[in-house]
């Protein structure tokens, strides 16, 4: 435990020396609402994590000025239906969606962000879960879930951001609020780019970015050209199975991460935490999570190519040996021709032995020990449809995805398990450079 807070000291203490160091330097001023979503290393994602400064000519986002506040709307909502193939197999209709409106006001070398983002999945995921084969994590009626993936909670942000730009590429910022994003993983896969299309969790989201809806968040953080780094504290247990209701409690955990960009198509970052009481039939649990990642896009004639590649590390600590879990995830999104999309997702991860039970009490017996190593292989093609109001751009789509199992996992769930998607996709019609075009011509 010490050594894992003196790494949060450390952070803190370097935070603190970049503060010294930056403090006596003036800014220039920056266009309104720039600021609350770009800055020097790149495309302010989510919470406090960066994509690629190109992601900002594809982000599909609504910006209107409010007086003198920037008001900004992103969101996405996919409308699926799911059916499986193999003995655990199964098929249901769902709707995975998310509504992020956003104020921002600019004055002088600061910024204010509210931030806050919601979600009716609580509603349009039924069962407390959609099918996802292979995925586990958090509980539904008081067993693991397995093979399916929880709904976002109502509340998926509320939180403020403050920065003070010391030059035009240095600044300090705090962010926080009862629900956020800590400074823990890359940016959570509902959020990347790279992801932007496919319309189900990475099974990799439990070792990587579960920490994305996490509550009593608050993160402090510093940056000066390329290269940004911050600390956070948090309430490191996961949402309980009420998702509308907003969860509170003391932060207990802690974590750092070093954000770098290599020109303004390249972005990678390096991330750890201990996350203290993370599942709720294990409350006593602590994990120390490691994730690293790269992320790449750019923009060509009709089109873009946005691109992640991730690996995510959770040691349990204290009693469970040397229980670890490594994921490893590559995707990427293609749009063409403007309203084609396609895309990939290939997953490398340990899994569980509560796979072999299912959402069963033995599942509460065997407990969390890996039993291997499955591989999934997704691939998908969205059209956009030229109908709709002009604000919203509605496409159809369709993705399969097939997997690579060990010797012990095929009598459960076969050799050839797979799982194919059918969905409709409404989203924001709009993105950062568009917005910072008109403000230009204004």
């Amino acid at each position: 435990m010490a050594a894992y807070r003196k790494l949060f000291s450390t952070t803190a203490i370097i935070l603190g020396c970049l503060l010294l160091g930056l403090s006596s330097v003036s800014a220039q001023g920056t266009m309104p609402g720039m600021a609350a979503m770009e800055n020097s290393v790149g495309f302010l994602s989510a919470g406090t994590s960066i994509e690629p400064k190109t992601t900002s000519e594809s982000a599909p986002m609504i910006h209107k000025p409010l007086g003198s506040w920037t008001l900004m709307f992103h969101g996405n909502a996919f409308l699926a239906d799911v059916q499986q193939k193999g003995p655990r197999g199964s098929d249901k209709l769902f709707s995975v969606n998310w509504l992020m409106p956003m104020v921002s006001h600019d004055f002088g070398r600061q910024t204010v962000t509210f931030r806050t983002m919601f979600s009716l999945e609580p509603a349009t995921v039924t069962g407390r879960r959609y099918p996802e084969l292979f995925q586990s994590g958090e509980t539904a009626y008081g067993f693991p879930i397995v093979d399916g993936q929880h709904p976002h909670n109502f509340f998926m942000e509320m939180a403020m951001r403050y920065d003070l730009r010391l030059t035009e590429s240095a600044r300090v910022f705090i962010y926080g609020g009862p629900v956020g994003d800590p400074a823990l993983g890359p940016t959570a896969y509902a959020h990347r780019a790279s992801a932007s299309e496919n319309p189900v969790a990475a099974l990799g989201h439990h070792q990587e970015d579960s920490t994305h809806i996490a509550n009593s968040v608050i993160t402090v953080g510093a940056g000066t050209g390329p290269i940004q780094l911050e600390a956070s504290t948090f309430r490191g247990r996961e949402s309980g199975e009420d998702r509308w209701k907003l969860v509170t409690g003391k932060p207990d955990s802690f974590s750092s991460r070093l954000t770098f960009a290599i020109g303004n198509k390249f972005t990678g970052q390096f991330s750890a935490g201990r996350i203290n009481h993370r599942e709720a039939l294990e409350p006593g649990l602590a994990t120390f999570r490691t994730t690293a990642s790269v992320h790449h896009n750019f923009r060509f004639s009709g089109g873009h190519v946005a691109s992640s590649f991730i690996w995510g590390r959770n040691k349990d600590l204290a009693g469970h040996g040397a229980r670890i879990f490594n994921s490893y995830t590559a995707e990427s999104t293609v749009n063409f021709g403007n309203r084609n999309w396609v895309w990939t997702r290939i997953e490398n991860l340990d899994r569980a032995r509560t796979l072999l039970t299912g959402e069963t009490p033995a599942a509460l017996e065997v407990g969390e020990d890996r039993i291997g190593r499955v591989q999934a292989y997704t691939f998908g093609y969205e059209r956009d449809l030229p109908i709709g109001p002009s604000f919203l751009n509605l496409g159809l789509g369709f993705q399969a995805t097939t997997y690579g199992l060990p010797p012990v996992l095929r009598t459960t769930y076969s050799d050839h398990p797979a799982a194919f998607i059918f969905f409709l996709h409404v989203r924001p019609k709009g993105n950062l450079a568009a917005h910072m075009q008109m403000m230009h011509q204004h």
